[in-house]
């Protein structure tokens, strides 16, 4: 890019008079920088903030993270989605205790070592927390120097990874690390966004080859969109003397180790309702009936876009309802049976969460 003298000075004045106040930056504690990270991977900022701060509130230190149950873990970051990044979190802290005194270290190498760590969270912790002379390139910071440097490669492929990481490396101002990947950062999230970037208001924009191309729009250049897979799915509220069953997921693939209400995909040729007869025949040795439709529940996720439909099930006649029933469980390591308000306490997948949030509403689980 050319100019490159006068980028870094306008991006650090800029960020001075602009930054947001968010919590970890108060003191740059390294523990608050790393949980904040963690919790910013494909979540945005603003979002965050509410998280952190109840997850901080729970979980002050590295040692009490490390002492936590990982259904508290799961149940404090319960809305943020990705819950691996929550499993990775508590597994680290539990390196942390055994192998650094609870405390995190200040070298990158061992920053990146550890579990949900990868090239851009050490770098933003170790330059953030730090102040080690390290670059941290997140999706906004990719597209500011794109548009900056006019990199014509796609982004999110490595070629394009490796040039904008080479340019953020090229004008990195020594010790000046931890505001100059925040500022990076801040400018794309506030000002060069994907859409709309408000480019009178950029305080770069003198120097930025996209915009002295009339290219903005064009840079950064993308990957081809992934392909959206449409999943029909059923699952079913099990009610027997007052009191729904939940199962606790496997320790393994899609929110593992997170409570659910059983079913499954609706398979060629099956209704909704024979679908969760069928599911919970195979998961949990159930022969229920279905009593009534729910609800349709609809969420999105990354490629996935899920098509839920909800039905109150109950048992046969023949089974006591002074004996709890006990279920033979092929897709599930553990299994309850609770009062309807005790489901709060317990993490879920989103589309059950919002189930229960909309039979909560509507008074059914009160």
């Amino acid at each position: 890019m050319s100019d490159t003298a006068a980028f870094v000075p306008l991006l650090l004045d800029w960020f001075a008079a602009n930054r947001r106040d968010l919590p970890w930056r108060r003191d740059y504690d390294p523990y608050s920088v790393w949980v904040s990270e963690i919790m910013a991977q494909q979540t945005q900022m603003d979002r965050v903030v509410p998280y952190f701060t109840r997850f901080m509130a729970r979980f002050p230190t590295v040692a009490a993270l490390a002492r936590a149950d990982e259904n508290d873990v799961l149940k404090a970051w319960e809305g943020l989605g990705y819950y691996s990044r929550a499993r990775n979190l508590l597994a680290a802290a539990r390196i942390l205790v055994a192998t650094h005194q609870g405390t995190l270290p200040a070298a990158y190498d061992a920053i990146r070592a550890l579990p949900g760590v990868g090239d851009y969270t050490a770098g933003a912790v170790a330059s953030i927390a730090f102040g080690l002379d390290a670059v941290a390139v997140d999706a906004n910071v990719m597209r500011v120097l794109a548009r900056v440097g006019d990199i014509d490669l796609p982004v999110k492929e490595p070629a394009g990874k490796a040039r904008v990481a080479e340019l953020a490396r090229e004008l990195l101002p020594t010790g000046r690390a931890r505001d100059y990947n925040q500022a990076l950062m801040e400018l794309g999230a506030l000002i060069c966004r994907p859409k709309n970037p408000d480019c009178p208001a950029c305080p770069v924009a003198a120097v930025c080859q996209a915009r002295h191309l009339d290219i903005v729009a064009d840079r950064p250049v993308l990957s081809k969109t992934p392909d959206i897979t449409p999943l029909l799915v059923a699952t079913g509220v099990l009610v027997h003397a007052g009191r729904v069953f939940i199962q606790k997921r496997l320790p393994v693939g899609a929110w593992a180790n997170m409570w659910e209400f059983p079913g499954g995909r609706i398979e060629t040729g099956e209704t909704p309702q024979e679908a969760i007869i069928r599911e919970f025949a195979e998961e949990t040795a159930f022969p229920v009936e279905a009593s009534a439709k729910l609800a349709v529940i609809r969420h999105g996720y990354t490629t996935y876009r899920v098509t839920l439909h909800c039905y109150l099930l109950h048992l046969p006649s023949s089974y006591d309802p002074s004996i709890t029933p006990i279920p033979t469980l092929t897709a599930a390591q553990e299994s309850l049976w609770l009062a309807p308000g005790e489901l709060a306490r317990y993490a879920f997948p989103a589309g059950h969460r919002k189930l229960i949030d909309q039979l909560t509403a509507s008074l059914w689980l009160t």
